[in-house]
């Protein structure tokens, strides 16, 4: 197989990222993405073999054929008292952030969904259910995605123009694309800008990040404390506006999770992190959709 047949790009922008002009002649574009999952993780409830076993932040292994209450009241903890401290965190420093939503599980807290839209921030479809689309088979996950756009329209008045599964198959952006009306997804960990997923098609890609991410909370991966959390996001952000006053802007994403972070001994390190990037005058503090608006009028892909 040539390089030009190979169906995945190994290159990129290469050693010289291009200039992303970002607003106000940043040196780099911060975004975070806090997750919503509770109500569309693994449940017998909602007609699973098995309870949900990924980052549950317990230590509680899957229960084959029965609800786990533990690991449910786990999620239920994010979309009870976390999310709340975490919009009050952005909401008292004036930012607005991308929330991801699983739709299944949003449906049944409306007044989240209405205090997403009073805040200023966006909602992204985190698709229909929160599992792993893997070996899930492209008829249902079409179904999936088109039931998650049609239950935020119906929730909020408008469809996502973001989307993101977490863990998507190798059917799940040609289905996104098929679908139409997203501007981009997020399925992706492989760059520090945006790029087109093909050069003449609008469907943009913007990187998430599994590093620069609260998950390395769960039982004990990586980060114990608040400190934890703080030291390594602010290095990473340091470095990366260092690269950008050198001449090359870059941008940071930083995945939240409401049951991880949201919890009152690690909050600390978000509310730390978000005064020292605001502490800078050439930081651009955006959601996804901000920068995708940005992607689509300052660098168009080829065939627009």
């Amino acid at each position: 197989m040539t390089t030009t047949d190979y169906p995945r790009d190994l290159v990129g922008y290469g050693r010289r990222l291009p200039d992303p002009e970002w607003p106000g002649d940043a040196r780099i574009a911060v975004t975070f993405a806090v997750n919503y999952e509770a109500g569309g993780e693994l449940s017998v409830l909602h007609g699973d073999a098995t309870s949900e076993g990924m980052l549950n932040d317990i230590g509680f292994p899957a229960v084959e054929g029965a609800r786990s209450m533990l690991a449910e009241s786990a999620f239920e903890y994010g979309s009870r008292r976390g999310i709340w401290r975490l919009l009050d965190a952005f909401e008292s420093r004036g930012l607005a952030t991308s929330v991801l939503g699983v739709v299944s599980g949003l449906r049944h807290n409306p007044e989240l969904v209405a205090a997403i839209a009073a805040g200023g921030h966006e909602l992204v479809s985190h698709g229909w259910r929160w599992i792993d689309y893997q070996h899930v088979d492209a008829e249902t996950e079409r179904a999936h995605i088109a039931a998650a756009v049609a239950e935020i329209t119906r929730l909020t008045g408008s469809p996502p123009s973001g989307w993101m599964t977490g863990r998507p198959s190798p059917n799940t952006r040609r289905l996104l694309i098929e679908h139409g009306g997203f501007d981009y997804d997020r399925d992706s960990l492989n760059d520090e800008l945006p790029f087109w997923a093909d050069r003449n098609h609008g469907h943009l890609i913007i990187p998430y990040s599994y590093e620069t991410n609260d998950n390395r909370f769960n039982e004990n991966s990586g980060f114990s404390t608040a400190d934890d959390f703080f030291t390594y996001m602010r290095d990473a952000f340091d470095v990366l506006r260092a690269e950008g006053l050198a001449g090359q802007p870059r941008m940071m994403s930083v995945g939240l999770h409401d049951r991880l972070i949201g919890r009152p001994g690690r909050i600390g390190g978000l509310t730390r992190f978000l005064d020292h990037i605001q502490s800078f005058p050439d930081v651009w503090i955006c959601t996804g959709r901000q920068i995708s608006g940005h992607w689509h009028r300052r660098h168009p892909p080829e065939g627009k």
